[in-house]
């Protein structure tokens, strides 16, 4: 029996992806839609497709007939499931504000969710799942987002230079940033319209003359509004966060972890996503869909945060795996030189994704060439061999 199988994603046609990164990575045909994610794993509503005799199976099916393809190590301490979930994003508009809960918190939330007849596909459902998602994400270009809060001195500093938002520095100064946050997004539209229409209407002649830095709140305030379609007259409490949040710059080859209850956005650009096997999300605004207020003050983690970079794998080391604190999941970069071949063992079911060039996999008696966007589903216990067909580079998604 083979322990390397050719593996095929899934698409997700959410609005706010674009129409051309996706498909050109992957090498498929196009349509007049959005293409802004792209799934490699076993999430019970978008598995991936194994091939297998020559044939193809959803990877779940594949799992729960062979679930030590696993590995016994993915399943004592997450079970007969795939523990983790490897995406590509393009960014083309901003996504919501949304945070993720922690495992005890995934678990009671989905439970009550359970017992109150909620529907998993009603809008209002907050909770898909039982477990936690901590995710990390390494940028494809240049990547913009928000991460966390601001120390309460920079929120000030920020919050003082905008006379329409010194109010609300004055209120921060006697308030901790939990009691400040809720207060902000429990706001009546004509406070909100009161904070932020002075700054939109001071802006909006630099915002169009292009005038405007990238690491302005107040950019991505009007930037927001114009790709999401947001009206001057309904104004969405999210866009203050620009103000309070973290507004980073990601630049290609860089990442970032982040942790449950840590707020985040992603604004714009293309990445490699890699996060625990859920879909757990709780939104904070920049949306249309539903907020639920008192489950965001729940879970939110308002501590002040520095954000860490994740540095880039070295160009010149063979192999590399991206440092993060998560024990659900790790990414492996492997910088694939024509004619180089680079000897690993997967102690843990593996999926391997061709960022670029063409290699082939050897495994006993099996080989499976792969080029740019096609993927590999190998077993826990495999030892098998990358082989540079063309100068490239793979990420592989693992256990640490």
């Amino acid at each position: 029996m083979s322990n390397i199988y050719k593996l095929t994603g899934t698409l997700q046609h959410y609005v706010w992806g674009g129409k051309d990164y996706i498909p050109t990575l992957l090498h498929i045909a196009k349509a007049e839609q959005y293409y802004a994610e792209y799934w490699l794993g076993a999430h019970s509503s978008s598995p991936s497709l194994i091939e297998t005799n020559g044939s193809s199976q959803p990877l779940t099916e594949f799992l729960a007939q062979n679930p030590t393809a696993l590995g016994a190590q993915s399943r004592a301490l997450f079970g007969d499931g795939l523990p983790y979930l490897l995406k590509i994003l393009d960014v083309k508009k901003p996504l919501s504000i949304q945070l993720h809960p922690t495992k005890k918190q995934a678990e009671i939330g989905f439970a009550a969710e359970n017992d109150n007849k909620v529907d998993l596909k009603d809008p209002k459902r907050t909770y898909k799942d039982n477990n936690h998602k901590p995710e990390m994400m390494i940028a494809l270009s240049d990547f913009w987002l928000l991460h966390g809060f601001k120390s309460k001195g920079k929120i000030i500093d920020t919050l003082k230079t905008r006379p329409s938002l010194t109010a609300l520095c004055d209120k921060l100064a006697t308030q901790d940033l939990h009691a400040f946050y809720a207060d902000i997004m429990q706001a009546e539209q004509n406070q909100l319209e009161t904070w932020l229409n002075p700054i939109i209407n001071a802006n909006q002649t630099a915002y169009q003359n292009n005038e405007l830095t990238l690491d302005n709140p107040d950019y991505w305030v009007l930037y927001s509004m114009e790709s999401m379609d947001i009206p001057a007259d309904k104004l969405d409490a999210g866009l203050i966060c620009f103000y309070l949040f973290n507004i980073v710059h990601i630049k290609p080859g860089e990442g970032i972890f982040q942790d449950a209850g840590i707020p985040h956005a992603y604004l714009r650009g293309q990445n490699i996503e890699l996060m625990a096997c859920s879909d757990n999300v709780i939104r904070g605004g920049l949306t249309p869909k539903h907020i639920d207020i008192p489950e965001l003050l729940k879970v939110i983690d308002c501590r002040e945060v520095e954000p860490q970079i994740i540095p880039p794998a070295p160009a010149d080391k063979p192999v590399f795996t991206y440092s993060t604190p998560a024990k659900d999941f790790a990414l492996e970069n492997v910088n694939c030189r024509k004619g180089a071949l680079i000897q690993s063992k997967s102690e843990s079911a593996t999926i391997l994704l061709v960022m670029k060039g063409n290699v082939k996999i050897h495994e006993k008696s099996t080989a499976l060439s792969l080029s740019q966007g096609e993927s590999a589903f190998i077993c826990a216990n495999t030892a098998y061999e990358i082989e540079g067909v063309e100068d490239g580079y793979c990420v592989l998604a693992k256990l640490p």
